[in-house]
């Protein structure tokens, strides 16, 4: 079968949704499907490429942080993708894809959807992540302009199904987990000598609202053994200055930044606990990742 899946961004797996993706085609192509994106970035064999999308600065570090970019809507990469493709799969209802969307309708091509993007992702971002009322207007949103218009979902837990039925939404939801990659195995390490004489706790995520790596820091802050705890936070994101602030309340500096795969298993397999702090999840591969690693997970 010919796929072309529909992703702003694939090239960079700095973001849930693109990992998920890329690992997606893979699976796909092991089982003897062709497959193809529609993305931003260079062009290439497996790529119909389209233009990223610009913003004002500020807005533009907002999205880019979050590990992700945009995608200029094209009419005429869809032709060409179409004229190709038996199915044409959506992992976002990005302006690409919602464009997108029309044009395989228009021609009669099968198109199915993922439900990646969890409305909290956005509203966390806006300081608004707590209200019922603003996320259920973007459920609503999802629903009415892009979700309601396929006849099958793809959701990566029965969490967000459950939450897809319970706003309405009427397609035939399949359940299915993103996984993660066999790497992620267990193994046990000698710590480094950065990490010996530490009780470590591990927090994987981007440094965003609904991550909560806050909670970590001022729980350890706050303990009595807070002078043999030494916090790990893996990951990127906006609000990175404000964790580093906030953690200079901790006897041991914070260890923060971006670590590839390689690395961070290294450091799952030195670990002591793995603390998932995050408000909001459709599935956390990186919780996952933790205990598939055999570290014993603390979650939220």
């Amino acid at each position: 079968m010919k796929i072309v899946l529909v992703i702003d961004q694939f090239d960079d797996a700095n973001n849930g949704t693109t990992i998920s993706a890329r690992r997606f085609a893979s699976a796909l192509k092991a089982h003897g499907n062709e497959v193809r994106v529609i993305a931003t970035g260079k062009p290439a064999d497996y790529k119909y490429a389209v233009r990223q999308m610009r913003f004002f600065p500020i807005v533009e570090h907002l999205i880019t942080s979050q590990g992700m970019r945009l995608a200029i809507p094209n009419k005429h990469v869809f032709e060409k993708a179409a004229a190709w493709a038996d199915v044409v799969h959506f992992m976002m209802p990005s302006p690409l894809a919602i464009m997108g969307l029309r044009h395989v309708e228009k021609i009669g091509i099968p198109h199915t959807a993922a439900f990646h993007c969890q409305p909290e992702n956005i509203t966390f971002t806006l300081h608004m992540g707590n209200s019922r009322r603003i996320n259920d207007f973007v459920y609503g949103k999802f629903r009415d302009t892009f979700f309601n218009r396929f006849t099958h979902i793809h959701c990566p837990s029965n969490m967000i199904a459950n939450q897809l039925r319970e706003h309405g939404y009427t397609a035939q939801l399949h359940v299915i987990s993103n996984g993660i990659s066999p790497e992620y195995a267990y193994g046990k390490r000698s710590k480094e000598e950065w990490m010996e004489g530490f009780f470590n706790i591990l927090m994987v995520g981007r440094y965003a609202g609904e991550k909560r790596q806050d909670v970590l820091i001022e729980a350890a802050a706050k303990c009595c053994h807070a002078r043999e705890i030494q916090v790990i936070l893996p990951g990127k994101g906006p609000l990175e200055k404000k964790y580093r602030r906030l953690a200079e309340k901790l006897p041991n500096p914070v260890i923060m930044g971006f670590y590839e795969p390689a690395r961070l298993i290294e450091i799952l397999h030195m670990a002591d606990l793995y603390v998932h702090t995050s408000d909001a999840e459709i599935e956390a591969m990186s919780c996952m990742e933790a205990f598939a690693c055999g570290l014993v997970p603390v979650i939220a």
